[in-house]
């Protein structure tokens, strides 16, 4: 899009809180490559960890306040009590700030995998298998693990056409992007896409039920 002088914004944002929190102007697309930019004019962002307030580059739940935060969720109001409390809404998003407060997000914290005591975002694994020519689409999951709590654990759908990679090939691969610890320890392979919303995310939930409904075998 740079090359083509066509201008991105990232943005990040929720239902609750009335669409966006904040966005990373065009300016700074490629210099905080990744980053969802600075809070809008009406949010207040906080990255909590263990109830204090995150240092800079530490990743801990996203926290919003302002005027555009939701007063609750409809007829649910234990729900509400748990997503907002003392005027910030807890989004269950983790995610943190850079030196200069630029926000940048991690993964849902349900999606979040512990795997040896390590913390492994499926969506940074994700991003490196999607870098490989023969990956269409992808979904990383932690399923459990009597050893290392739970297992990171990649499906993927291949390009049409193309030639299925060799597991070792995938492992040299991601060896080359990531740390060893956020290897997947099995690689599913499926013919038929992903679960997505009508919006075009991934429902990770649902291939991990799907996994854990198969049994340690895959079956």
């Amino acid at each position: 899009a740079a090359r083509r002088g066509m201008p991105v914004l990232q943005t990040y944002g929720l239902t609750e809180t009335c669409s966006q929190v904040a966005t990373l102007g065009h300016a700074d697309a490629l210099r905080k490559l990744g980053s969802a930019g600075l809070p809008l004019t009406a949010s207040t962002v906080r990255i909590e960890v263990d109830g204090r307030e995150a240092e800079a580059g530490e990743v801990g739940e996203i926290l919003v306040a302002g005027p555009t935060v939701c007063a609750g969720y409809l007829h649910r109001p234990e729900a509400t009590a748990a997503a907002i409390r003392d005027g910030w809404l807890h989004t269950g998003d983790l995610g943190w700030r850079d030196s200069e407060g630029y926000l940048y997000v991690a993964a849902r914290r349900d999606d979040l995998v512990v795997s040896g005591g390590e913390n492994v975002y499926p969506a940074e694994v994700e991003s490196a298998l999607l870098e490989h020519p023969a990956i269409e689409e992808c979904a990383v999951v932690g399923l459990p693990d009597d050893r290392w709590g739970a297992r990171v654990t990649a499906v993927v759908v291949l390009r049409a056409g193309v030639e299925a990679p060799s597991m070792d090939a995938l492992e040299t691969h991601l060896r080359a992007r990531l740390a060893g610890y956020k290897l997947p320890r099995e690689i599913i392979v499926e013919a038929k896409p992903l679960p997505r919303t009508a919006s075009g995310k991934l429902q990770r939930h649902l291939v991990r039920d799907r996994l854990r409904a198969r049994g340690p075998s895959g079956a």
